[in-house]
């Protein structure tokens, strides 16, 4: 488990020559629980790709450890906004597809009871291992999406509004999932994870980004301590978190007011 920094990164699409993300700074430490918040189109998912090496800077460099990072690695996990997986392969072969990447050594027995595990630890029964995407509800599918990324092991968990797509009921299950999967692991896995929901960042992370619109930059950022971390019982009850869920807002307001 490593440091991540991020260093004077900016970045524009090829053929581009607006700038999308210009001179960001960041230092994570591993094991932070982060979400990178911000409106629609501020370019949260651009620098998710960027961390998942599906990108590369146009200048500037992500660092983890004292290492560049170059390239996607099964070192990094990714969870999509639409699942990401592969239709005409079972949710069990989906998994089983990232495991034999990641565990090249293992027996396929060995992967398999791993994949069930996890099924099973996402609140999925053993039968889920045999069925298309196409038989599941969304939820399923997303909790078969976080199955498929936790059973890889990765010290870094990248999540691209994940359940953005979903019903509140779901989506407040599949919240208390992920933050239960992540406070369980020894060491804890480094995660990001795009919302531009403020209620949504407050309940899962202990460190808050906030972008600003086009070409982004971190406008504001606060770390939540463990010890005041609201749940979903408190946190509209919490007059300190409500304090901050007020100036989250107007952070992201003001900004989207420097840009009309």
């Amino acid at each position: 488990m490593e440091d991540i920094r991020i260093n004077d990164l900016s970045f524009a699409y090829e053929g581009g020559e607006k700038l999308v993300l210009k001179d960001i700074n960041a230092r994570i430490e591993a094991g932070e629980f982060i979400c990178i918040l911000g409106q629609s189109g501020c370019g949260k998912s651009t620098l998710l790709r960027l961390l998942a090496g599906l990108e590369r800077p146009s200048s500037g460099e992500i660092l983890i450890g004292e290492r560049p990072l170059k390239g996607a690695s099964l070192d990094r996990g990714v969870v999509f906004q639409d699942y990401g997986l592969f239709p005409w392969m079972t949710a069990g072969e989906n998994i089983m597809l990232a495991l034999r990447q990641r565990f090249p050594k293992k027996s396929k027995q060995e992967l398999k009871k791993a994949a069930v595990d996890m099924l099973v630890q996402v609140g999925l029964g053993e039968e889920v291992y045999k069925k298309l995407p196409k038989e599941l509800s969304g939820g399923m599918k997303q909790r078969c999406a976080i199955a498929q990324a936790f059973s890889m092991d990765p010290p870094i968990l990248l999540m691209d509004e994940p359940f953005g797509a979903l019903d509140a009921v779901t989506r407040a299950r599949l919240q208390d999932l992920v933050l239960k999967l992540w406070a369980q692991d020894s060491p804890r896995k480094t995660v990001f994870f795009v919302t531009h929901d403020v209620d949504e960042a407050m309940l899962l992370a202990n460190r808050i980004l906030v972008l600003g619109q086009s070409p982004s930059n971190i406008i504001y950022q606060c770390r939540i301590p463990e010890e005041e971390r609201p749940t979903r019982e408190n946190q509209f009850e919490n007059p300190k978190m409500l304090k901050l869920r007020t100036e989250l807002i107007r952070q992201i307001n003001q900004d989207v007011a420097r840009h009309i």
